[in-house]
């Protein structure tokens, strides 16, 4: 099966293109713009994982190693278009134009850090694995109803494969033809569970073919063919072609949160190794060598630029007050149960009493 789904690429790990269709269509432009966010993104996680450390974040789920997959996908959509990510997406959220601080809010506990910017049309980000998939389906195929050409985005991870509502949101994707396209960051582990032993599928791409729409596989550290394969997907989509399933074949660095310990189900030499020969950044910056279009002057002000833009965000979040645990209760439903009353007085008379 693995036969029946190659994984495409346009620029392998030493920055040299290898499928020539493309070539007119990478401008030094599009390729500037390309490095930007994925050093944006970047910094930001790894300011994110050292908020987390020094506790002035709550626990945080870092992404590093993906950002081609999260960037590349991000920059093909539309601005009138969806996005429902997970809880590891805030990279492809940040590049589609979410506030940085409401996403800093969101690890710190804040109900403003679901709350995308006016007139963006970003999903909240799926805690519980997979719930956002049906939910995509849903936004696209209102748009479809309303006329509109407007796509869906639905991120998820390998992981999210094996539940109920990826089969689900296929299958009603596929019946109604759905504008949405399915996009898998495969880095090869559900939390500590390697893929081989969560499926017994060669691929995730091949998953497309019981619902009859395209699967494809792409390098996910290739943010050429990710935003292309993407751009090509959404284009599917708004013709009125249905979906379409991707599956990015990447790598995560870091632990599954910063309450995870990957060393204990992971070889980290592997990690190390990846850095070097894979990584999506280093892997562009090749390409702009061999093209003689890097400029390290330009780099340095693109990360002062990107590292001042992430404390002003940091600032806007601290200055806020700490969130009330209180809150959850009152978010439940639109107007509380007598459970959820009940439940939120013994809370308060908890943190009132022997709880302080």
């Amino acid at each position: 099966m693995e036969r029946e789904f190659p994984i495409l690429q346009i620029m392998d790990q030493n920055g040299k293109i290898t499928d020539s269709e493309y070539r007119e269509k990478i401008t030094e432009d599009l390729v500037k713009s390309f490095y930007v966010q994925l050093v944006r993104i970047r910094l930001f996680d790894r300011k994110a994982v050292s908020l987390q450390r020094q506790g002035r974040i709550g626990t945080y789920a870092p992404f590093e190693g993906q950002e081609a997959s999260q960037a590349g996908s991000a920059l093909a959509l539309q601005p009138s278009d969806w996005m429902f990510p997970t809880y590891r997406d805030h990279g492809a959220a940040y590049v589609f134009g979410h506030s940085l601080k409401n996403i800093l809010l969101f690890w710190n506990g804040r109900n403003e850090g679901c709350v995308p910017p006016p007139g963006k049309k970003i999903f909240p980000p799926g805690i519980p694995i997979a719930t956002q998939i049906p939910h995509a389906v849903g936004a696209a195929l209102a748009e479809k109803k309303k006329g509109t050409k407007h796509a869906a985005i639905a991120y998820f991870g390998d992981g999210a494969t094996s539940e109920g509502d990826f089969h689900e949101g296929l299958n009603f994707a596929s019946v109604f033809k759905a504008p949405v396209v399915f996009f898998n960051q495969n880095n090869k582990y559900a939390i500590s569970v390697p893929i081989e032993k969560q499926m017994n599928s060669k691929t995730i791409a091949q998953k497309a073919l019981a619902y009859n729409i395209p699967g494809v596989r792409i390098d996910g550290n290739d943010v050429f063919i990710v935003y292309f394969e993407t751009l090509k997907a959404l284009e599917r989509a708004r013709n009125g072609d249905g979906p379409t399933l991707i599956e990015a074949i990447t790598w995560r660095y870091g632990a599954h949160t910063t309450a995870d310990d990957p060393s204990k189900y992971r070889c980290q030499t592997e990690s190390n190794n990846r850095r070097t020969e894979t990584d999506p950044i280093l892997r562009l910056e090749r390409w702009m060598k061999n093209e003689g279009i890097y400029d390290e002057n330009w780099v340095r002000e693109i990360e002062k630029q990107a590292v001042e833009e992430i404390e002003k965000a940091v600032a806007e979040m601290e200055a806020f007050p700490s969130a009330n645990p209180a809150d959850i209760f009152d978010h439940v439903f639109a107007e509380p149960t007598w459970q959820i009353s009940q439940q939120k007085e013994e809370y308060l008379r908890f943190i009132g009493g022997e709880g302080r």
